[in-house]
């Protein structure tokens, strides 16, 4: 057998006494580097400029190459330097445009060439933000040793560095950084965050503490409403403290309008919409149509109460009448118990109160609500009675006895509040759909705002998108229900379905005159156009609800 030559076995022993845990590819804690000019220059250099540093010395994983240099495009050296000048950054980018690789490059820099740093990667699951932190890794992995501070600690959840300064993976969650002084804060994919706003609502003071510390935002779009809609809006209309920066599908070199013909062949017009064109608004099979949904705009509370679960967007008035809808769950951490307040004085309607608990018991809850509905001026009280929302109506009407909670029925069982059949959701969901579309209904609430926008089609009804909620929206179902019975007519002078079937006819009206309709609407028009037909046919069956 042919012996090793000793300057090579050396030279293998020599690396693998600087390598982290026999990492050969990382740099351990504690060795001393003897710095040549060249590698002075070349550190100051990448200490100053991170552009330069991801397209020189970071390599990427590529689907077809495998590992490969960061050739960065334009939009990436433009995003690296927004993060660099700016505090408080947010990004809107289109799928799959690097905006994640991209900001790996920024943290590894930071954790670098800076000292004392705490980084903290959240993403909406651990497994994501396990992943993110695994990329940062592999990019420190083919950094060459001169440019490595040296490795005290890596695992799959933090890195520490011999220069102090660490970085954490976590889901996001409100305790995800609590009692931590952050330095940089990364939020992957913010917009499919649950409880965006709550998590952020506990988390800013923490960044804020500080005078350097930095925020980055990245997300695709998930409908309006959310924690990240309302940051983004904020930032591009300069409400707030962000710095907008966007990424279009049209800014990704190889991306052109023959690309877009072939993605949408190849999926459908509705998925590029979603995926691609950084669009804020419903699908086409949500309840309430998108232009619709982005008039709605989201107000900030005046007051919160019971740990941020009860929203005060108006105190009570003197001589106004205010209607309670309430939705009721088990109180186990999955769905909500929830309830809207609506003042009906006059049109349009507004939600007025917000509360939103899954933890509550429906043993406690009904204290709550009578409280509420008694501040209120004893607002009219609608509740769900399905399931566990007769326990709720049962303690309000013979415990609390509260007179202004709607009854359907004194005689039969299960007759306090109301059962939600097939044909009262039906009801309120139309009534629901017209109110929003016609301005009849103003919502000033964030949460129920983002839960409208995933309310889609299920069949031949409609519930929240896969894996979100809707107990909110189902307070806005039970309020139209209610507002179209002969219940609210003994309650209010406001005649809600002639209120909405005149507002109706006069748009099918407008429409008509549009596709050149000059006569008046009657049964003796005979050789029209086929969209009189269609149109008059919708008139006549709004006359009949």
């Amino acid at each position: 057998m042919k012996k090793q030559s000793p300057s090579k076995t050396m030279k293998i022993q020599s690396h693998n006494e600087f390598s982290y845990l026999g990492n050969s590819l990382v740099k351990c804690d504690g060795v001393q580097h003897n710095y040549t000019k060249d590698e002075i220059e070349e550190y100051v250099r990448c200490s100053t400029d991170v552009a330069y540093f991801a397209k020189k010395y970071m390599k990427v994983i590529h689907i077809d190459k495998g590992l490969v240099p960061f050739d960065l495009y334009s939009y990436q050296e433009n995003m690296l330097r927004h993060f660099d000048a700016n505090r408080f950054s947010i990004v809107l980018a289109c799928r799959q445009s690097g905006k994640s690789i991209t900001s790996v490059a920024y943290i590894l820099h930071t954790a670098l060439f800076k000292t004392d740093q705490t980084i903290v990667i959240l993403a909406n699951k651990a497994a994501i933000a396990k992943e993110m932190l695994g990329r940062v890794t592999l990019a420190l992995e083919n950094i060459p040793f001169f440019l490595q501070p040296g490795c005290k600690a890596l695992n799959k959840l933090s890195i520490e560095f011999s220069n102090n300064s660490r970085i954490i993976a976590a889901a996001t969650s409100s305790s995800s950084i609590r009692g931590m002084s952050a330095s940089l804060l990364f939020c992957d994919e913010f917009a499919f965050v649950n409880k965006a706003s709550e998590f952020y609502t506990s988390t800013y003071p923490v960044i804020s503490s500080g005078k350097t510390s930095k925020v980055i935002i990245t997300s695709t779009p998930n409908g309006i409403g959310n924690m990240f809609y309302k940051l983004w809006e904020g930032a591009v209309q300069g409400t707030n403290e962000f710095k907008p920066f966007r990424v279009d599908w049209w800014d990704v070199p190889g991306r052109d309008e023959n690309w877009k013909k072939m993605t949408v062949a190849n999926t459908s017009e509705l998925q590029f919409r979603q995926e691609f064109e950084n669009k804020f608004d419903g699908t086409s099979s949500t309840l309430v149509e998108a232009n619709s949904l982005l008039t709605l705009k989201a107000k900030d509370p005046i007051k919160v109460m019971y740990s941020n679960t009860l929203k005060i967007y108006e105190d009570p008035l003197k001589g106004h009448y205010y209607v309670m809808t309430v939705d009721v769950s088990q109180g186990r951490g999955k769905d909500y118990s929830s309830f809207s307040v609506f003042d009906v004085t006059q049109k349009p309607f507004r939600q007025v109160a917000v509360y939103n608990n899954n933890a509550i018991s429906p043993l406690l809850f009904p204290d709550i609500i009578v409280k509420t509905a008694q501040a209120y001026n004893d607002a009219v009280t609608i509740i769900e009675n399905n399931n566990v929302g007769q326990i709720v109506c049962n303690a309000i009407y013979y415990d609390h006895e509260y007179e202004n909670l709607f009854v359907e029925s004194t005689v039969k069982a299960g007759g306090i509040g109301v059962t939600t059949t097939k044909k009262t959701k039906r009801l309120g969901v139309s009534t629901l759909k017209d109110l929003i579309e016609q301005s009849k209904l103003e919502i000033n609430d964030a949460e129920t705002i983002a839960q409208l926008s995933m309310f889609e089609e299920s069949g031949s009804s409609y519930e929240a998108k896969q894996g979100y909620h809707d107990d909110l929206v189902m307070t806005l179902v039970l309020f139209s229900w209610f507002i179209s019975t002969s219940a609210f007519g003994e309650y209010s002078e406001i005649d809600v379905k002639k209120m909405l079937y005149e507002s109706r006819q006069k748009e099918i009206e407008d429409e008509m005159l549009d596709v050149g309709f000059i006569s008046s609407l009657t049964k003796r028009d005979t050789g029209l156009r086929p969209e009189y037909h269609k149109l008059k046919n919708e008139l006549d069956d709004w006359s009949r609800i």
